[in-house]
C-alpha cells in the first residue's frame, strides 16, 4: 500500500469542494431511524445491492410491526417509543426464519453467493450480538464504541468479516466519525488520486479531509463527506 501524503489529501480536498455539495449538507431520512434494529437491517442487507432494495426491505419489516421509520426530528426517540433489540429477537424466534424472510422482510438475498447465509439470518445473529452486550436501544451503541471483543464477534457473523456492514450499523446508530469504506467511496478516492485505494486506506483519507474542509465547511464530519461521495458516485452511473 502506498503512503498517503499531503499531496494526496490536497487533492481529494480540492475534489471534493469542486464536485459535491458540501454547503449546508444533511443527512437522508435513513440516517435518522426511530429503533437500533432498523440500523441493523440497513447496514446488513446494503452490502452489494442497490440501495433501493434495502430501502424497501426496511419498510416493508416496519409495515408489517406497524412502526414508525423514522424520527420526527434529529434527536433519539425516547426509548418507551423504540423497537428494541430484545423486541427484534423475541419476534424472530416466535415467528421463525422462513416466515421473517417470506413476510416481514420479503427478502431472500445471501450474505455471498457462495456458501453465504440468508441475510435476515445474519440480521438476527447481529442482533443477538447487540443484546449480548447490553445494547437494545440507540442510546445504548455508545456502549460498543471501541469494544474489540464485540467487533470481532461481529465479524465471525457469515459475510462480516470485513467490518464494512459493522462500521455502516455505527454509522446509521449516530456515530458522525466514520465512513462506509464501500467500492463507492474507492472508486472516487481512485478517480481522485489516479491510483489504486484499498479499504483500509479510505477512513484515514476522508477523515483528513475532512480536518481541510472544516475551514471552509464547519459542519462537515466524516459522515457527511461519505454520504455526499457516495451520492455523487451514484449519480454518475
Amino acid at each position: 500500500m502506498l503512503p498517503t501524503t499531503h499531496k494526496d489529501n490536497d487533492k481529494i480536498t480540492e475534489f471534493c469542494a469542486e464536485v459535491l455539495e458540501l454547503e449546508n449538507t444533511k443527512l437522508p431520512s435513513e440516517y435518522y431511524y426511530s429503533s437500533l434494529p432498523l440500523c441493523v437491517i440497513d447496514s446488513v442487507f446494503s452490502i452489494g445491492v442497490r440501495y433501493e432494495s434495502v430501502k424497501n426491505t426496511v419498510s416493508r419489516f416496519c409495515s408489517y410491526f406497524n412502526l414508525n421509520q423514522g424520527r420526527r426530528g434529529t434527536e433519539i426517540l425516547d426509548i418507551s417509543e423504540q423497537f428494541s433489540i430484545e423486541e427484534y429477537l423475541s419476534s424472530f424466534e416466535s415467528l421463525g426464519l422462513e416466515i421473517f424472510v417470506n413476510d416481514v422482510l420479503k427478502n431472500k438475498q445471501r450474505t455471498s453467493p457462495t456458501n453465504g447465509i440468508l441475510k435476515a439470518e445474519a440480521v438476527y445473529l447481529f442482533c443477538k450480538i447487540l443484546n449480548k452486550y447490553g445494547v437494545n436501544y440507540l442510546q445504548d451503541v455508545k456502549k460498543i464504541y471501541g469494544n474489540e471483543e464485540f467487533e470481532n464477534e461481529i465479524r465471525t457473523i457469515p459475510g462480516q468479516k470485513s467490518g464494512i456492514s459493522l462500521v455502516y450499523f455505527y454509522m446509521l446508530a449516530g456515530d458522525d466519525q466514520w465512513i462506509k469504506p464501500d467500492r463507492m467511496i474507492t472508486r472516487f478516492l481512485e478517480k481522485v488520486l489516479q491510483r489504486k485505494v484499498k479499504l483500509e486506506e479510505a477512513q484515514s483519507l476522508l477523515d483528513e479531509t475532512t480536518k481541510l474542509l472544516k475551514k471552509y465547511y464547519p459542519n462537515i464530519t466524516p459522515r457527511l463527506l461519505d454520504y455526499q461521495i457516495w451520492n455523487f458516485e451514484r449519480s454518475s452511473n
